[in-house]
């Protein structure tokens, strides 16, 4: 569903986050072991896990995607963002390598979007090579919206250099969405940090992501700065990974965003 303007010269935009396990689709701790090899080697049934997450993107604007696969052989040599893009109707989209193992596998995060960016740029985290970020661009100057899209790692320390690192490349922007799999809860000591610092919020710390057939925690977050208003957000009972996707409904300036074509 594209962006609407209300009457108050206001744009609603709905956004998501999902960790899509390179389309494989996890529904007990035992898969982890049974279906491991899925990890490695082409699953045909892994594009009819595609199809449904793409079905299920088709009514979001802006999507950040982790645990995508950017070509192996895993996956056929398709880039799984694009094959997404092309499947959900997004027009723009990015697919960020960070991690590559061989032809086999290559770790990404991914962004669609029905919105034009102005800039999007790739960073690698601070820590063990693997991790990133992606940074959107909405808009120019005081108006602009920047978006990230983060991945982090397991640990709070490594997570806590990440986060800083991103808080030092998003200082003095004013509309700020951080989204992703943030690998830890809303209490983490870690997270705390960088809310304080960042002024960001999280809408709802009571929402649960992981592990999809039974969710206790929140890894899967959606943050936003005190100026955006956030009408609606949820976690979808859509099982098609080993964590269920979340989504917000926020109200932006108009001014802030460029329309796709």
């Amino acid at each position: 569903m594209p962006a609407t303007a209300g009457h108050d010269d206001k744009r609603t935009v709905r956004i998501a986050s999902f960790n899509i396990q390179t389309g494989i689709r996890t529904r007990r701790y035992e898969d982890y072991l049974f279906k491991s090899w899925q990890h490695v080697l082409p699953y045909g049934r892994r594009f009819a896990n595609l199809e449904k997450i793409a079905a299920f993107l088709r009514d979001f604007d802006i999507v950040g995607l982790q645990e995508v696969d950017g070509g192996g052989s895993r996956s056929h040599y398709v880039i799984q963002t694009e094959y997404l893009a092309r499947m959900a109707g997004f027009p723009y989209w990015y697919n960020q390598v960070n991690r590559r193992i061989g032809r086999v596998a290559l770790h990404s995060n991914g962004l669609l979007s029905r919105l034009s960016p102005a800039r999007v740029s790739g960073f690698a985290l601070p820590g063990l090579p693997g991790r990133g970020a992606v940074l959107v661009r909405f808009g120019a100057g005081e108006a602009a919206l920047v978006l990230v899209i983060l991945h982090l790692a397991l640990g709070p320390q490594a997570r806590k250099r990440q986060l800083d690192f991103i808080a030092e490349r998003i200082r003095g922007f004013s509309h700020m969405i951080v989204i992703g799999d943030l690998n830890c809860s809303p209490k983490a000591r870690e997270m705390q940090h960088f809310l304080s610092v960042t002024g960001l919020r999280d809408p709802e710390p009571r929402l649960r992501t992981f592990p999809s057939w039974r969710p206790r925690r929140k890894l899967d977050h959606i943050l936003v700065s005190p100026d955006i208003d956030v009408r609606h957000i949820e976690v979808y009972d859509f099982v098609c990974s080993d964590h269920l996707p979340i989504g917000a409904e926020v109200v932006l300036p108009a001014a802030t965003l460029s329309m796709a074509a």
